[in-house]
């Protein structure tokens, strides 16, 4: 681990520009990474902090297809969603890149040319998965099949979503086209393979056993199952018509893999970054005085623990990441977060429904992040949070402080008379925050860091809970300057510390405290953060309470999503036996009409209809009472099979069958005729 850095490069995984930004991300990599910048800032530290969109792969190539559009319509639709959420949700990236940028295009041919001279690539001629009806190979998740691991038979040609595992597309078994659904073939074609073998003793010497004592264990475990396990060449070069052309003779209409040439986009952003800055990039990171982290989810650890790190060692001017703390996984009410099946609480989405309501979200990431194993978010804790512990401690204690000093001293800091020796432990507890937070924050434990201000905000509260200062303030009012003093440092400290994690909410105390220009380290060495005489503004509502209501329309929502996966996914069931022209002759279907209808007795499924068939009016005792009530029934149109052999349940004999399916939501519908005209009796053939 680097001691006392000269400059921090903090890197964000670069968001597929296939759709746009949902809680899982902001979860697992963007608040997180956001906090740590924030957080260094504040420390006056050099900090470049460096994100961008993912723009090629063949993630974007299927989206393309499926919307009837072009690759780069999709990646400037989903470029502007994306990078307008983040602005909007405060991610203070330094420099926010394209992929699909001439810099990046020139960073990252100019990279892999100069591995290629180095003779760092192996060029083999592989057979690989051919769809001969699309007439092109299968790229990573052109494929699907099941994953040799886990027998998960829904496995993608690059990974397993299911167990985790990176796969090549030949070694799925049964695989299949998702362009065309055709089983491929196997077909010759060359490509050029970085060899991961050659950098296992490197690895296991930097990371294994350099950084066994400081790098997360789902990180560190992941990386050593990989490393153990043996490491093989992998191919850096796609059959693709959308990315980054091979820059070297042989290799028209092959394409760099996206993950050779998407973690480059790190370095060409920060160029961007420098160019317009007026910087010098390098020493971000080529300096072994730079501090670099990279910011990821779990299922990219082998990309940016393995295969980057080797890439770098390969070129040889770079630092290596100091430490890549990712984050498990984030479901949502129970089930797996989802872009294809829309199951997913989208920024852009959140943004709209919840304004100004930025920090809510962000605390309930934060306080319910998936840093040790996955968690879930669920709308009814997310109120919680905001109602029970925004509210009801951080907003209640700013709003008890600004509301007395306005009322007892007009907005003016009062002048403190004798401390008590509450006094002073309060004020000494509150100087030691800043070290317990920063510990949390270096350690990368942003619940634990976000649970330490919280106790700032408590120990406001207990303050004036015990010292019940609206009651001293007749009898001792020299007392209450004291007390309103201390209370008044606890929300200035809370405006400074409050930032990496709350921004929006730390500017509006900021602004109702008129407090300029204080730093991390001011909290612990100032002794005035709010001097006497000092005048501060009215109060204003930190955190309006969140509705019943507004989390209904949530819940909602997502049920409807649930309705909609199950109609695109609903399979039907296989054909039965085929039966002769004669055997369908034997079934009489006649048109009818429901004109009784009643419960059976000690039976929740039965209901007993009178159905007017047209030839009678019979008695059919059928299976649906938990679906519909006998009222709702009662006038239904119906189709009757009449010809079926009388059948007694529970001692009432049911004279036919009505015909019914199920709908997306498992609910029994009638199969029944709308159009006008059609009588009782009416035969159907």
């Amino acid at each position: 681990m680097l001691e006392n850095p000269k400059r921090y490069t903090i890197t964000a995984a670069l968001p597929y520009t296939n759709g746009p930004i949902h809680i899982g991300h902001l979860a697992g990599v963007y608040v997180p990474s956001d906090i740590y910048a924030r957080y260094l800032r504040l420390q006056g530290k050099d900090v470049a902090f460096i994100c961008g969109s993912d723009e090629h792969g063949v993630a974007i190539s299927m989206k393309a297809k499926k919307e009837g559009i072009t690759p780069q319509q999709v990646i400037d639709k989903y470029d502007g969603i994306i990078r307008k959420s983040f602005l909007d949700f405060g991610i203070s990236f330094d420099n926010y890149s394209r992929t699909s940028s001439e810099i990046h295009h020139k960073t990252a041919s100019e990279f892999f040319k100069k591995l290629y001279d180095n003779g760092d690539f192996i060029e083999e001629t592989t057979e690989q998965l051919y769809d001969a009806k699309a007439d092109q190979f299968l790229a990573d998740r052109f494929v699907t099949g099941t994953c040799p691991k886990c027998d998960n038979p829904e496995a993608y040609g690059d990974q397993c979503e299911k167990c985790g595992s990176t796969l090549n597309a030949t070694d799925l078994i049964n695989p299949k086209s998702t362009i065309t659904g055709e089983t491929p073939i196997l077909k010759a074609t060359k490509h050029w393979f970085l060899p991961l073998n050659r950098y296992e003793s490197f690895l296991r010497e930097w990371i294994l056993e350099g950084h066994k004592n400081d790098w997360k264990p789902n990180v560190y475990g992941q990386v050593k199952s990989w490393v153990d396990g043996g490491l093989e060449p992998r191919a850096v070069t796609r059959d693709l018509d959308w990315g980054i052309d091979v820059p070297v003779e042989g290799a028209e209409g092959k394409k760099l893999y996206v993950w050779f040439d998407a973690p480059i986009g790190y370095i060409s952003s920060t160029k961007e970054w420098a160019a317009r800055e007026g910087k010098d990039w390098e020493p971000y990171w080529k300096d072994a005085d730079t501090k670099l982290v990279h910011f990821i989810g779990k299922d990219n650890i082998v990309f940016h623990c393995i295969i980057f790190p080797a890439m770098l060692k390969a070129e040889g001017s770079y630092i290596l990441p100091d430490n890549v703390p990712a984050n498990e996984f984030l479901n949502l009410e129970g089930n797996k977060l989802s872009t294809s099946k829309n199951w997913a609480v989208w920024l852009h989405e959140y943004l709209q429904d919840f304004p100004e309501k930025q920090d809510s979200l962000r605390y309930a990431l934060t306080a319910n992040a998936p840093e040790t194993k996955d968690n879930d978010f669920t709308w009814k804790d997310f109120q919680a949070r905001n109602n029970n512990e925004l509210a009801a401690i951080f907003g209640n204690f700013i709003n008890r402080v600004v509301v007395l000093t306005n009322k007892y001293y007009n907005g003016i800091v009062p002048a403190p008379n004798e401390f008590s020796e509450v006094d002073e432990q309060t004020l000494a507890e509150l100087k030691a925050y800043p070290a317990v937070i920063s510990s949390s924050i270096e350690r990368y434990r942003f619940r634990e860091a976000l649970g330490e201000l919280m106790n700032v905000a408590r120990l406001g509260n207990k303050y004036l809970a015990d010292e019940e200062p609206w009651k001293m303030i007749k009898e001792n009012p020299a007392r209450v300057q004291t007390q309103m003093y201390v209370a008044l440092q606890i929300a200035s400290a809370l405006a400074v510390l409050s930032e990496p994690f709350l921004p929006f909410t730390a500017k509006k105390l900021s602004n109702i405290l008129k407090i300029n220009a204080l730093g991390w380290n001011d909290v612990t060495t100032k002794t005035d953060l709010l001097p006497a005489g000092h005048q501060i503004g009215q109060a204003e509502i930190l955190f309006a309470q969140i509705e019943d209501a507004e989390i209904q329309k949530q819940l909602e929502k997502l049920e409807a999503t649930k309705t909609a996966n199950k109609v695109e996914n609903a399979k039907a069931e296989p054909q039965k036996d085929i039966i002769t022209f004669e055997d369908f002759a034997k079934v009489d279907l006649r048109i009818g009409t429901i004109i009784e209808a009643e419960k059976m007795p000690k039976a929740n499924k039965l209901l007993v209809l009178k159905v007017d068939t047209g030839i009678d009016v019979r008695t059919i005792v059928s299976g649906i009472a938990e679906h519909f009530t006998p009222e709702e029934v009662i006038g239904k149109r119906v189709t009757v099979l009449v010809n079926l052999a009388p059948r007694a349940l529970r001692g009432v004999e049911s004279e036919g069958m009505l015909l019914l399916t199920n709908n997306a939501e498992g609910k029994l519908v009638f199969v029944n005729p709308d159009a006008e005209g059609v009588i009782n009796g009416a035969m159907i053939s």
